[in-house]
This record gives structure tokens, sequence and C-alpha cells, in this order.
């Protein structure tokens, strides 16, 4: 039964049109080739590989380590969302605030990073720049605006899946420096949002006051100033004492009342819970290793690089080695122009030549 279902599947097999019919995976003849290959251009490859190793250990001795901080920070809502994209928003509106540009200004000040030659490669220009006014004067204010591009370069912060915690990593050629930098954009994030959980507008909050204080005082010292010099007419002397009064009253009326209203929002502020708590969970550390370059990573692509040039370099020798053979079996002669093609086996050169002796005239000469 075996046997005859196997004789259909070869019946069949020989039976499908050439270009359908299933080739062996590997021939043996394929397998001879590449081995063959590799034989001729092996000292290549090992060549290559060589030069990418030594090319890797060079860039492993020049390059400057990266060092990489790591920290994590709690963002807890306390508000409720209908769905998973709304919460996804809301984390990725806290990553920007980390991310922003006021973080960073804060941070370059605090630490004085604008005088550190890690941020401050953009400055300058060049030469040529500064010769042709393109670039502007070494000032404070651009030293610190140069250093802004090259600490958002550095700085990275990612949702931790489905979560409220978010990573933040910071780059830097001295790990003690990259953790000091990311500890300080934490305290600096963190401390905008509890100024955010207090009063809005405190400045404007504060200068009006200020002016309400100012008024109430100045509308007092007049009063008490008209009392001290009193004139002689009586009628006016009463109508203006009466206007003095009354803009006095007024203006501590309106200083009493918005100090009344002040205490009694930071009370409200304070018993309504924020809509954002941020914390940190995980300080920053020095890193104990550098995160590039990595030695395993930069040898194996050498290694692969080398590989992959030694075969393209086989490849080519071989493909001009075929055009060389086959320029020298059919190539122009240079007498007359014409191709030189290869002679049938029937009439080489040695059977002409023994042609030729065989028709060869024979001079005949009598003795006598």
């Amino acid at each position: 039964m075996l046997q005859t279902n196997s004789t259909e599947n070869w019946e069949s097999r020989d039976s499908m049109p050439p270009e359908f019919r299933p080739g062996p995976a590997v021939s043996l003849a394929d397998v001879l080739a590449v081995l063959a290959f590799i034989r001729r251009h092996l000292l290549i490859m090992l060549l290559t590989c060589l030069a990418g190793v030594g090319i890797a250990i060079l860039y492993l001795i020049i390059v400057v380590p990266t060092f990489t901080a790591k920290a994590q920070l709690l963002v807890n809502s306390k508000l409720t969302f209908a769905d998973a994209a709304a919460l996804s928003t809301v984390v990725e509106s806290q990553i920007a605030i980390i991310k922003s540009e006021s973080i960073a200004n804060a941070v370059i000040e605090k630490l004085n990073l604008a005088q550190d030659p890690e941020f401050a490669t953009g400055q300058g220009g060049g030469m040529i720049s500064g010769l042709l006014g393109w670039s502007k004067p070494k000032t404070e204010a651009n030293a610190a605006r140069y250093a802004v591009e090259p600490f958002e370069r550095k700085l990275s912060a990612k949702r931790v899946g489905p979560t409220y915690l978010i990573e933040i990593t910071f780059d830097s050629r001295n790990p003690d420096r990259a953790a000091q930098i990311l500890n300080a954009v934490a305290e600096n994030y963190i401390t905008l949002q509890m100024n955010k959980a207090g009063l809005q507008g405190e400045k404007w909050v504060t200068d009006r006051l200020n002016e309400l204080s100012t008024q109430a005082l100045t509308t007092e010292a007049a009063l008490k100033d008209y009392d001290r010099n009193k004139t002689n007419d009586t009628t006016d002397s009463a109508g203006s004492r009466e206007r003095l009064a009354a803009a006095a009253e007024s203006s501590k009326s309106a200083y009493d009342n918005f100090r009344h209203v002040l205490r009694k929002t930071e009370a409200t502020q304070q018993q309504t819970p924020p809509a954002f708590e941020a914390s940190l969970v995980t300080g920053a550390s020095p890193p104990l290793r550098a995160t590039w370059p990595k030695p395993r990573i930069v040898l194996g692509v050498a290694i692969v690089a080398g590989l992959l040039l030694g075969l393209a370099i086989g490849i080519v020798r071989d493909l001009s080695d075929r055009i060389r053979t086959s320029g020298q079996k059919i190539g122009p002669r240079a007498e007359d122009g014409r191709i030189e093609r290869p002679l049938p086996n029937g009439i080489r050169r040695d059977h002409q030549l023994d042609a030729s002796a065989e028709t060869k005239p024979v001079r005949l000469t009598s003795s006598g």
C-alpha cells in the first residue's frame, strides 16, 4: 500500500511542468562552490575582520564614555478619567512639563551648567561665523540659551507601562554630574507642581494687596493732615473733611474686604486636595557602568562588517577574473581590428601545422 502511494507521488511529480517541480534545497555543487569561494578568499576575509577589530578597539579607546542616570517619579492624579486614553493624555502632558524649557532653564541656572564644557559646545559658532558676523557676542544670557539644546537632548522621560510612574534619564560624561542634574530636574518639577497646588496668580494677589494698602494709608494720612491744618471757612472745611473721610473709609473697607476674601480662598484651597501630587519614588544615583560604548556590541558589529567587506571584495575579484578571462578568449586583434575567435578542435593550431607540413612543396634535384 505504501509502495503504491509512493509510486503515485513520483508519477504525479514527474507529470508536473518543469517550472513547478520542487528542486533540491541545497545541492552538493552549491556547497562545494561556497567552500571553494571561502578557501580562495579566506585571507582577504581574515584581513578585513582584523582591520574591523582594530578600528573598533581604536574607537573604544578614543570615544568618551556616556553614563546614564535614572530616576522614577510618581504622578498621582486625584481626578477620575472615563477611559485609558484620557489618563494617557494627562500623563503625557506631565512628561512634556518635565522636558519643558522652563525646567531646563531652572536647572541650568541652579547648577551653572552654562559654564560646563559639556553644555557649552554650541557656543561661538566658529571663527568663520564670527568674522562674517553670523554669531552673536558671548553673553551670560546667550550661554544659558546655548546650553538648553544639549540639555534637552540628554534628558528623556517615558511612561512606565499603564501606570502613573514616569522614568526620567539623563546622559552625561560624568556619572556624578548625571545623577546631580537628574535629581535637580525632579526637584524642580515637584516644586512646580506644589506651586500650582497653591494660590493661582500669586504675584497679582500680592500686587493688588499692596496697592489697596497704599491707597488706604494715603487717604488716612490726607485726612490727618487736613485735621491738623484746618481753615477758618466752616462750610468748605466740613465738605472737604467729609470727602476725605469717605475716601479713607472706602479705601480701608476695600483693603479689609480683599484680605478677608484672600484668607477665605486660602482656607478653601488648603482643604481641597490638588489635582496632581508628584513625588520622587527612586532618586538618581551615580551609574556604575557606562551605557555607551558597549565593547561586545562594538566588536560584534566590527567583526560582521569585516566579514561582509571581505565577501564583497571576494565577489568583486571573482567577477573581474571572469571578465578578464572572457576578454582573453574573445578579444580584438591589434593589426586588423578583427575579432579572433577560438578554433574548433578539428582545426586546432597543431593540426594546421601538420597540414602545412604535409602540403609543403619538395624540390627534387638529380644527382647527375
